[in-house]
């Protein structure tokens, strides 16, 4: 979300000052405005402030899945789910390389806490590390080619990822043919000469000499080769001669420019919860708020830690306000950490609140709300999803005077709104907006601005919802992700979780209306490709309302007779269309054999399935008008077969159905009747030799059906 350049020593910790630059809104923003073409244009201003400054690769971004809300980098990610975070990351790092600059796409892999994340083992299945974790990744290596990947600190299934060559050989580079460089988190790296075998390229920062002797250590004994570290050194080479250009020839930065631009995308990420009629507001409405809360005055506006960026301007909501020449009566409300010698901050909560009570009286109150920045940081998880206390009783108390209440929250992952959602009229989500939050928020109430994001994380009712909270943050130094696939809106819609507000949603000035959804499919063959399309799905999107705002079409699909558990649905498609009043707009979205697969692991690869496909379009994970369904035509994917493939895997083979009926012909009707047949049907083939269910199938028999139909 912005240039770290540190003045002096690099740290991981964003303790050094550093020059100023652009502080747009992090990842948890940018992924809320799901626009494709803002992440591009955000993408290219960092490429040119990181070309100004001389440097030549930006340590971003982050695309790690938002596995539970209470990680505390959140605000540094994009999603809970790997297709959206893989569709907005890849036009941002273009964006950033259109520079002549380099990107390092992190953390690879799985590294969705902080808590014990140096040491941490993620256990985790194949098949979800393919469709949840890896996904993002793939999606980003594949289509924008980032310069350098960063690997996290964790274990994966007990291996270091700085070591681990499955993870950055096998799967990155002979899969996905990266061919750029692998850096070390900093101070990821413990065994290097393992790390260097693995495909480790760069250790960051570096081990005071340590690990450099036990490299020569390594060569010498004959435990690493010579040609492993060659391969590492060229890579190494390479970045460098990349880098040259940019070191070179600085590129000029429009800062101002940039600001305007950090404004625009700062109103395009803000979501509307809620809004009974609130928003936006009258000028004359506007010119008679009382603003409360700390927070209007001393903004939350990015997340702490490693990615701290040293804004080169900024604006609170106060500054906003004075600006267009509002002089707005405001009280703090509460007290802020970070705000200490801010009029006002020495007196105790009482005395804030009574402050803020009285003003608000009669009054349309704002409240600028959020997580201080002690709640949510890079080195510690947060514990529950609550505001914080004093907050709380803030908001109760100004609801019983004030004539209306308008809560604009800051926080950089989602926060428990279901305990005080219902005295608020309306709920504005800023998350952590950059240096021009605040112009933005301002622009947004006035109605100057429409908000146009929705929720690329799901907010549950309840902390004890979320599908992995039983598993997070592990014990032990050990994480089982038990959870599986069902991570986030696919878990909770799996369970049929009630939420506060759904994964997508988010409301607009304006409505939309969706209508003519047409599905048109290609046969699936043996020679269809990953990428070839297969099903095209259109859809009209019509603004039925009295003002402009930005419609975002959502295609989700599901497959209700898989063969293995699946999500009810998933994204798989959605469009960012800006929409006149009365005018519409045709949005087609094209879906590919990969989109419709999912990772099989008896065959370690991605495979899709014959059968009814489901298609929903709408506003959301919950608002979906539109639906169809139509039958996938696709080769019959039989189980490999062996001598533990139960019978009725056996029988769903065509080839081998008629010898094994013919086998099992001589069953007694306690096998054959109704519930002996649900009974066979999971018996393992082998079980009704061993077991001497019948005479017509020995060992041999069974040996020579594996070696005839097995796979």
């Amino acid at each position: 979300h912005g240039l770290r350049k540190q003045a002096g020593a690099s740290d991981h910790l964003g303790l050094n000052d550093s020059v100023p630059a652009t502080c747009f809104p992090p990842a948890a923003g940018l992924a809320s405005s799901w626009d494709r073409d803002l992440l591009a244009r955000v993408g290219q201003a960092l490429g040119v402030e990181t070309r100004a400054n001389g440097v030549a690769v930006l340590l971003g971004p982050g695309i790690n899945i938002k596995r539970s809300p209470l990680c505390g980098r959140n605000f540094e990610y994009f999603s809970e789910d790997p297709y959206l975070a893989g569709e907005l990351a890849a036009p941002m790092v273009e964006g950033i390389q259109s520079a002549g600059v380099g990107t390092s796409l992190k953390h690879f892999a799985v590294n969705n806490q902080e808590t014990d994340r140096m040491r941490v083992s993620a256990e985790v299945d194949q098949r979800t590390l393919r469709e949840i974790y890896l996904y993002a990744f793939e999606t980003v290596v594949k289509r924008a080619r980032p310069w350098t990947l960063m690997c996290a600190y964790n274990k994966i299934n007990g291996t270091f990822a700085s070591e681990d060559p499955w993870l950055l050989t096998e799967v990155l580079r002979d899969e996905w043919g990266y061919d750029g460089l692998v850096m070390s988190d900093w101070g990821a790296v413990n065994d290097r000469p393992a790390g260097v075998r693995a495909g480790l390229d760069l250790e960051m920062p570096s081990s005071a000499g340590i690990n450099d002797a036990r490299i020569v250590a390594a060569v010498r004994s004959g435990d690493l080769s010579e040609a492993d570290v060659d391969r590492a050194a060229a890579r190494l080479l390479t970045l460098v001669q990349r880098s040259a250009a940019a070191l070179a020839e600085p590129l000029p930065a429009d800062l101002e420019a940039h600001d305007v631009l950090a404004r625009e995308v700062a109103t395009r990420t803000a979501v509307l919860l809620k809004n009974d009629g609130a928003l936006p507001l009258t000028a004359q409405q506007l010119a008679d708020v009382v603003v409360i809360g700390e927070m209007a005055r001393t903004p939350r506006y990015q997340g702490a830690g490693s990615s701290l960026v040293n804004p080169y301007r900024l604006t609170s909501a106060l500054d906003a306000f004075a600006a267009r020449g509002i002089d707005v009566d405001f009280a703090p409300g509460y007290r802020l950490a970070e705000a200490a010698g801010a009029p006002g901050q020495e007196r105790d909560d009482e005395a804030l609140l009574a402050e803020a009570v009285e003003l608000a009286e009669g009054r349309v109150a704002l409240l600028f709300l959020g997580l201080p920045a002690v709640d949510e940081s890079e080195g510690y998880d947060r514990t529950h999803m609550q505001l914080p206390e004093s907050h709380k009783r803030l908001l109760a108390a100004v609801r019983r005077v004030a004539r209306q209440v308008i809560v604009l929250l800051s926080n950089g992952s989602s926060v428990s709104v279901a305990e005080w959602d219902a005295d608020a009229d309306a709920i504005l989500e800023l998350w952590l907006g950059g240096q021009a939050g605040g112009a933005a928020a301002v622009d947004l109430l006035s109605g100057d601005a429409a908000p146009a994001g929705r929720l690329a994380e799901s907010i549950p009712l309840r902390l004890a919802d979320v599908p992995a909270q039983l598993n997070f943050p592990g014990n032990h130094s050990v994480v089982r992700y038990g959870e599986g696939i069902f991570v986030g809106y696919r878990g909770l819609d799996a369970m049929e979780t009630e939420v506060a507000y759904p994964f997508g949603h988010g409301l607009t000035y304006t409505q939309f209306a969706y209508s003519n959804l047409v599905v048109d499919q290609e046969e699936v063959t043996s020679d269809t490709e990953e990428s070839d399309v297969v099903i095209r799905v259109s859809v009209r999107v019509a603004n039925t309302g009295d003002r402009a705002g930005v419609a975002v079409p959502q295609l989700y699909v599901g497959r209700p007779a898989s063969a293995v558990a699946r999500a009810p649905r998933e994204l798989r498609g959605f469009e960012a269309v800006e929409l006149a009043p009365g005018e519409s707009h045709d949005v087609t979205f094209a879906l590919t054999r990969r989109d419709l697969s999912h990772w099989d692991e008896s065959r370690s690869g991605w495979v899709v399935e014959a059968g009814p496909l489901e298609v929903w379009v709408g506003a959301s994970s919950r608002d979906l008008p539109l639906q169809a369904t139509v039958d996938l035509a696709a080769p019959r994917l039989a189980a490999p077969l062996g001598p533990y493939s139960t019978v009725a895997e056996w029988l769903a083979d065509p080839e081998a159905r008629p010898e094994i009926l013919a086998r099992l012909s001589s069953l007694g009707p306690e096998f054959t009747g109704e519930g002996g047949q649900v009974f066979m049907a999971q018996v393992p083939l082998i079980k009704v030799v061993m077991m001497g269910m019948t005479d017509n199938l020995t060992l041999a028999d069974l040996d020579e059906l594996v070696a005839r139909y097995g796979a």
